[in-house]
């Protein structure tokens, strides 16, 4: 498939919401009360149900538009969708967590600029079949998602990522989960206006449970890597701070743009064919705002090498270093983290977590941290007495393990 950006970007994000479990004993219930809510909303019978996860990413953040790797996880907060295709070219939507309407398109109106909510989201996996050559016609859709939006656990990709494994079946389109992430990512870059990379939209269609991925941007290729924190004695929590973030704003693309000036200048095809060793005289001989970008670029791409390895050898513990130095370089040298994620890392660190870091685009979002057993009530009451004495809203702390990517439920 090819893909090319375009313009246009929605106004506002999916959905805001608590999160919400995915697990065993909730899978019935969820599947249960989309069906009805289809129902109520729609009418008739959904032809079948699907979920796809949020993720946070343990390391590697803004290096997939640099053509580098990343390692995230799926989580297990998902966006669920019942969904019947029709005949007669309409898409219908309507969100649990909307304003009680539901939005009508037509699927041979769709372009980028003609959806400025919510709606973008899903209308562009439509739009972005279409326009890679698979002939899709419309379909009623119901969803409900349990991923916070702006929160930096990937709400939009989540909400993509579903609704093309949906029309994948439903239309019989024979798409792998490569292909489901690519027509994510080529729907939210050209039809909502985010110029993100790959990474989101792999996690949420690529990964399985009690693994991390470790993706290569450049070549699409995907390796699962054992990543059990709980078997080590150790949990991943993530700090919710409620500084919420639009990586539509602006403030995205001129960091990728940056990445890409120096890139030119440097005379490569992308940050990531920088040595570590040339890395000294390329910062010099770029203007102070490049050098520092191109800096985070290659030293996290050598912290998703380190952590890797870490993760092979069964060293999770090995892990909590790495995410505080992804920290330190996202907060001093790519300028993304905020003094809300800066105090929620400070005070994890202080309270026992073997590391912490922002984690998503950044500007807000959240935190993750990777906390032994025995320290997750101090770390969660640390975090939550620093936010409270900064006069900051109560951040929202939950743990998270590894999950299953997009699927088909019924």
């Amino acid at each position: 498939m090819n893909f090319h950006p375009g313009p246009g970007r929605p106004q506002d994000g999916p959905f805001d919401l608590s999160p919400a479990g995915d697990g065993p004993d909730s899978r019935g219930t969820v599947v249960g009360s989309v069906q009805d809510g289809f129902a109520a909303a729609l009418g008739g019978v959904p032809d079948g149900v699907w979920a796809a996860p949020g993720r946070v990413n343990l390391i590697g953040e803004h290096t997939d538009y640099s053509e580098g790797f990343a390692l995230p996880i799926a989580i297990p907060q998902a966006t669920f969708l019942a969904a019947a295709a029709r005949d007669d070219g309409l898409l219908r939507l309507h969100s649990t967590q909307g304003d009680g309407r539901t939005t009508v398109l037509r699927t041979e109106e769709l372009k980028p600029g003609a959806v400025t909510t919510w709606a973008a989201y899903p209308a562009g996996v439509v739009w972005a079949l279409n326009e890679s050559g698979y002939p899709v016609g419309g379909a009623d859709l119901y969803f409900d998602s349990h991923v916070p939006t702006g929160a930096g656990l990937s709400s939009s990709a989540a909400l993509e990522c579903v609704v093309a494994a949906a029309y994948n079946d439903l239309y019989e389109l024979g798409l792998g989960p490569v292909d489901i992430a690519l027509v994510a990512q080529h729907a939210e870059n050209a039809f909502a206006g985010v110029p993100c990379g790959a990474m989101d939209q792999m996690a949420s269609a690529c990964s399985t449970a009690g693994r991390a991925l470790h993706l290569d941007t450049r070549s699409m290729t995907a390796i699962s890597i054992p990543f059990d924190p709980e078997q080590a004695g150790l949990h991943l929590l993530v700090v919710d701070t409620r500084v919420k973030h639009d990586l539509g704003d602006g403030a995205y693309a001129a960091l990728r743009h940056g990445c890409e000036a120096a890139a030119g200048h440097l005379g490569l095809g992308a940050l990531r064919d920088l040595p570590a060793a040339r890395l000294p005289d390329a910062v010099r001989s770029l203007p102070a705002d490049l050098g520092r970008l191109v800096r985070h670029v290659v030293t996290e791409n050598a912290r998703v090498e380190q952590a890797v390895a870490l993760l092979n050898s069964g060293d999770i513990a090995g892990l909590g270093p790495v995410l505080s130095a992804g920290h330190a370089s996202l907060r001093d040298d790519y300028r993304t983290s905020c003094p809300e994620t800066d105090l929620a890392v400070d005070a994890a660190v202080a309270a026992g977590a073997l590391g912490a870091r922002m984690t998503g685009g950044g500007f807000g979002g959240s935190v993750i941290a990777l906390v032994p057993g025995g320290r997750v009530a101090a770390v969660t009451e640390a975090v939550t007495t620093a936010f409270r004495s900064a006069g900051y809203a109560a951040p929202g702390i939950f743990p998270v393990v590894p999950s299953p990517g997009a699927r088909r439920l019924l």
